[in-house]
């Protein structure tokens, strides 16, 4: 495997992990008002990714670093083409961040809503704007940038609320559920819209014959977020929350995918990538310390796996 392709799988892989984390981190943000009745409630639900929440932002700074370092190109021509909700994302992610961090150094019931505002909008705009960007960058159309846009926010949403289920008890998890069901509702039409669309973004044809393998992944996507709604259904919290994850999953293998090999209209991923030196000097950094930052998050989250109970720290 050359190198330019060896670095474009790892850059998916590092933007699909940001979609499947942070997806239900924003999805947790945006549904703290709505999932929590009371300040025991609303720390049950915000516990839930107290300990997770800031590194899984560390799979979109690894992922635009590695951008940067092996294509060069392509990590200036995507943040100048898209700066203003990139800018928007930023300011989303720094304000979720304050007001994750100073909830747990107030006292008064004022500055918790305040700092709740901040979670909310702090997860909505990024967990809207990703999706628009790279649908804008698919199909360079508007109406594709709103259906994308919509297509994360409701996602993100439902995978938070299987997420939540999972990692409580008593009335929030019953709430979470309930929740999922109704998300469930906006959610699977709107995949399967914008999922399907992927397959076609960069070919005149539409059948089975042109993208074969970004088809057989949008699809796989759409099934694997059914299945995660009937477990819900069912109550099989775990098996519910590997499907959403995977419909994640799935869905970025098929738009990196249909980004191969020209991930900016014009530029080509050998013409974006940096030199053989600067390459082959990252693999070796890569494979050094990508590993030890897998396991390291692998086990965070192996430690932090109990269900949470409000009012039990």
């Amino acid at each position: 495997m050359e190198l330019t392709t060896f670095w474009f799988a790892v850059i998916a892989f590092l933007w699909t992990g940001y979609f499947v984390l942070e997806g239900f981190d924003f999805g947790v943000g945006l549904l703290l008002p709505v999932l929590s009745r009371g300040e025991a409630e609303r720390k049950q639900v915000l516990g839930t990714i107290g300990p997770v929440w800031d590194g899984n932002e560390v799979w979109l700074i690894t992922a635009v670093g590695a951008m940067f370092a092996a294509f060069p190109a392509w990590y200036s021509g995507l943040l100048s083409a898209f700066y203003l909700p990139v800018t928007l994302v930023l300011a989303g992610l720094i304000v979720r961040g304050v007001g994750l961090e100073w909830r747990a150094k107030v006292h008064h019931a004022s500055d918790r809503a305040w700092c709740d505002l901040g979670i909310l909008v702090g997860s909505g705009l990024p967990a809207f704007l990703w999706g628009a960007v790279f649908a804008d960058l698919l199909h360079n159309s508007a109406t594709a940038a709103l259906v994308g846009g919509v297509f994360s926010l409701s996602v993100c949403v439902l995978h938070g609320a299987v997420f939540v289920a999972l990692k409580t008890s008593g009335p929030v998890r019953t709430r979470a559920r309930r929740t999922a069901m109704v998300t469930s509702a906006v959610a699977l039409p709107v995949a399967v819209v914008a999922l399907s669309n992927i397959p076609t973004a960069r070919t005149a044809a539409a059948d089975w014959t042109a993208s074969p393998l970004l088809w057989a992944c949008a699809l796989a996507a759409m099934a694997a977020l059914a299945a995660g709604v009937a477990l819900t259904w069912r109550g099989r919290d775990g098996w519910a929350f590997t499907a959403t994850a995977s419909s994640i999953a799935l869905g970025g293998l098929a738009l990196f995918g249909a980004l191969w090999p020209a991930p900016l209209p014009g530029l080509t991923v050998a013409g974006a990538a940096s030199g053989p030196y600067t390459l082959g000097m990252l693999t070796w950094i890569g494979l050094i310390a990508l590993p030890f930052v897998l396991g390291y998050q692998a086990w965070s989250y192996w430690v932090f796996r109990k269900r949470l109970v409000a009012g039990v720290s």
